[in-house]
């Protein structure tokens, strides 16, 4: 006998001006079930989830909780009824420890009383937590153990995640892993959303797929493969990953010597005796959690921070530790930051505009102090339709786009100005599985042609995919070094959270 689902969504619809987010959306999650929610960018999932949470109202439709209807019309009456969000972007004051910041989550009692409790819930799910540590000092992995234990709290038989393996390292997403799985066993259910398919092929019980706001299809993820469940989210055949390049030469692109740098962030992490090259015709990657030293490490070689406190940067045979962003641009190299909006592109700027914002001197779009809009113009549209921007053409705003779009443009208005050496950090952060692979192969096509390129990147999987040799930044020091088909993913995993877990925990992880 099938048993009553816990979650049913029928028919719901949401509009916004300009946009039909979900569209007659039906919905079952059933108790004990990993329900995977699949979709590109733009397909409607985030709004979805929204609606089950409360933080948004749907238009239309109806919401049923164990069989009955229910309105759902604030996250605390979603919470009421037993449903838990976890968001990819952590809701923590990172000033505050881990006991305090669980505390803000629950009703007013006792600390005490709370501590025990908090340290009961995480041992119960093997999620390891000191309630005296600050956050500021804490891994991504960790501060993910406290969003999840602070749902957990409230006693959740719906748990929503939200890209939840996005910061973690391989070990943390096992740990994750075991931990949803009790939860499944205890008959609580998991609506999981993620980009990552391999993982979701072997985590989750059913899938069901969005596409332009509208349900297209359920599956049984480990029925199929990650390729066509990529292929279903976005309609259309999805070429495989282009593959490493293997074509280096011995011409240096980009030379770093002891590079040291202080941070000018608020809990940032100071760069100390950093050393890598890159040559012609390969891509190293760089990986990394969150906060170890990538945004310090990008601003020094884009030249946003000025002059590093130690070291030298050589790029194409010229020592560029002194010269302003542009100076560095003139010479051949371009930037893609992680920071869309502000620092790749500015938010109230059109398309036009923003094209123009890096692309001046490379492109020849100045002569005699006059600007060539036109051409400036023919360029942005070029970059739409060779990296399939969507967007109302070329005059629409930056902040008018999708994050995953804005992406694809700031990669192309990079790739399009045939660099000899491309440095990007997070290339392919939030973009569906259709555009990753075609920002990859434009990377791929770019390296191929002679160029060197640095990806500086969170994702293992995009590392192995794309990258001819691997290093890992951790607390501000870069390992050496190695070829791709050198290094596995646990070697790298494991590299990756040595600089903040405990000790013990690195052992059992690598056992």
């Amino acid at each position: 006998m099938t048993p009553q689902p816990l979650l049913q969504l029928q028919n719901i619809r949401k509009a916004f001006p300009g946009c039909l987010a979900n569209d007659d959306i039906d919905l079952e999650v059933t108790p004990g079930e990993i329900h995977a929610l699949l979709g590109e960018n733009g397909a409607g999932k985030s709004t979805l989830v929204k609606i089950i949470y409360g933080a948004l109202r749907p238009d239309q439709g109806q919401i049923r909780w164990r069989g009955d209807a229910v309105e759902i019309p604030n996250p605390a009456a979603a919470r009421t009824l037993g449903i838990g969000m976890v968001f990819q972007h952590f809701s923590l004051f990172e000033s505050m420890t881990t006991l305090e910041n669980v505390a803000l989550a629950l009703p007013p009692q006792n600390l005490g009383e709370l501590r025990v409790h908090l340290e009961q819930t995480a041992r119960d799910y093997g999620l390891a937590l000191q309630p005296d540590r600050h956050v500021y000092d804490l891994s991504m992995g960790e501060r993910q153990r406290i969003e999840i234990v602070r749902c957990l709290l409230q006693n959740p038989s719906l748990l929503i995640l939200d890209e939840p393996t996005s910061v973690l390292t391989p070990q943390e997403t096992e740990t994750l892993f075991a931990t949803l799985g009790t939860l499944a066993r205890e008959g609580r259910s998991i609506l999981y959303i993620s980009h990552k398919l391999e993982e979701v092929r072997m985590l989750c019980d059913r899938a069901t797929i969005l596409r332009g706001g509208r349900r297209v299809d359920d599956c049984i993820p480990a029925k199929e493969t990650a390729h066509s469940l990529a292929e279903k989210m976005i309609g259309r055949r999805v070429e495989s990953p282009p593959g490493h390049s293997a074509s280096a030469s011995s011409e240096i692109r980009l030379q770093v010597s002891d590079l040291s740098v202080q941070s000018d962030q608020p809990h940032g992490t100071d760069i100390a005796g950093v050393s890598f090259s890159v040559h012609a015709g390969e891509i190293l990657g760089i990986a990394g959690i969150a906060g170890n030293g990538q945004i310090e490490l990008m601003s020094a070689l884009s030249g946003e921070t000025g002059s590093p406190r130690a070291g030298s940067i050589q790029m194409l045979a010229t020592e560029v530790s002194t010269l302003a962003p542009m100076a560095r641009r003139r010479l051949g190299a371009v930037f893609v930051p992680e920071e869309r909006i502000g620092q790749a592109a500015v938010s109230d700027l059109n398309l036009v505009q923003n094209s123009f914002l890096t692309s001046a001197d490379r492109m020849g779009f100045v002569s005699h102090g006059l600007v060539d809009w036109a051409g400036v113009e023919r360029y942005a549209g070029e970059i739409l339709t060779r990296f399939d921007v969507k967007a109302a053409g070329t005059a629409a705003l930056a902040n008018s786009l999708s994050g995953g779009n804005l992406q694809k443009f700031i990669v192309g208005r990079e790739i399009l100005q045939q660099p000899q050496l491309l440095v990007v950090s997070q290339p392919t952060w939030g973009v569906d599985a259709g555009a990753a692979a075609a920002i990859h192969e434009q990377i791929q096509q770019l390296v191929s042609a002679g160029a060197g390129a640095l990806v500086i990147s969170q994702d293992l999987d995009e590392i192995f995919a794309l990258c001819d040799r691997i290093a890992v930044i951790s607390q501000g020091s870069l390992s050496p070094p190695r070829p791709t088909a050198k290094i596995t993913t646990q070697e790298v995993g494991l590299l990756m959270g040595a600089s903040r877990e405990q000790p013990q925990e690195i052992s059992h992880a690598g056992a």
